[in-house]
């Protein structure tokens, strides 16, 4: 039973994270939220709400030890700081020891779709060496593999590019890419923790739909009310700012994710798995471009 369970969240305060809090939260679990920095607004936030908060840092095991301690279940997922991957491989490999010698009945790391796939992309190999170490660790585990997020469309970097009418991707318009909202991530990992005994030890890549650039565009501009096209742009133009994403996008131009999206909603009708146009009315673009109109 869910009162009968203390989760801590690594990650809290960031958007995957927070959305694990938010449906932890909803179903009634007690919810510890590991954070860096206890005064930032968003973890002020979360102690308002009722959560729990730990300071901590995975880089430091001895600071996981505390946070972990009195806790059953551990959400875990991890994050490479300016590219340092062998910084995110070591980050991932502390909370899992930790979470071993804490004694904990379920582990479950957020890694990411494909990353078992012999990508060649830096941060998909980094996750996938955790992976390895979960499964070599013994610990009782569960694997999400979320795809790219739909919330990538509203990241600070692309709201100027909409507010012109536009999205700019280093993908053709025409390739085809897996999308998940950050609420149904957050919505699965709880339904994980709730089914534990049926996800043990396996490994699950999820996605709530799947379109084309064009489509993406097409949909905005119905959503929003105003004309959004789409455009693209070679991958190698990131190379010198961001090697790692593309190296992704370049990957992408060849391959796609391959969650079984009809699948997890026919097994799994308890997550609402939305659509990309589901997700998008749902966002307040009024107030979100407003500030960019010229």
């Amino acid at each position: 039973m869910s009162e009968l369970k203390k989760v801590l969240v690594v990650g809290a305060t960031g958007k995957q994270g927070g959305a694990v809090v938010q449906a932890l939260a909803k179903k009634g679990y007690k919810v510890r939220a590991l954070t860096r920095n206890p005064s930032s607004k968003t973890a002020i936030g979360l102690h308002n709400s009722g959560v729990e908060i730990a300071v901590g840092d995975t880089t430091h095991p001895d600071s996981l030890e505390n946070a972990i301690r009195g806790v059953d279940v551990v959400f875990a997922m991890t994050t490479p700081f300016h590219n340092d991957h062998e910084n995110e491989i070591s980050q991932g490999i502390n909370m899992v020891d930790a979470a071993k010698a804490g004694g904990i009945s379920h582990l479950i790391f957020s890694s990411v779709a494909s990353a078992d796939k012999r990508t060649g992309i830096p941060h998909f190999e980094t996750k996938y060496k955790v992976e390895q170490h979960i499964a070599e660790s013994g610990i009782p585990h569960t694997v999400i593999g979320p795809v790219a997020f739909m919330e990538n469309f509203i990241q600070p970097f692309a709201i100027p590019n909409l507010a012109k009418g536009k999205i700019a991707r280093g993908l053709p318009a025409s390739r085809t890419v897996q999308l998940i909202a950050l609420e149904d991530i957050g919505s699965f990992a709880a339904f994980v923790i709730e089914r534990r005994e049926s996800f043990l030890g396996k490994r699950i890549d999820i996605a709530g739909d799947e379109l084309t650039g064009d489509q993406a565009a097409a949909i905005l501009s119905k959503v929003i009310g105003k004309p959004i096209k789409y455009e693209a742009f070679p991958p190698d133009n990131l190379m010198a700012q961001n090697p790692d994403l593309a190296i992704m996008l370049k990957w992408q131009e060849k391959n796609n994710y391959t969650a079984d999206i009809q699948g997890l909603r026919k097994d799994y009708p308890e997550v609402r798995w939305h659509t990309f146009e589901e997700w998008a009315r749902a966002v307040d673009w009024k107030t979100l471009l407003a500030p960019q109109q010229i």
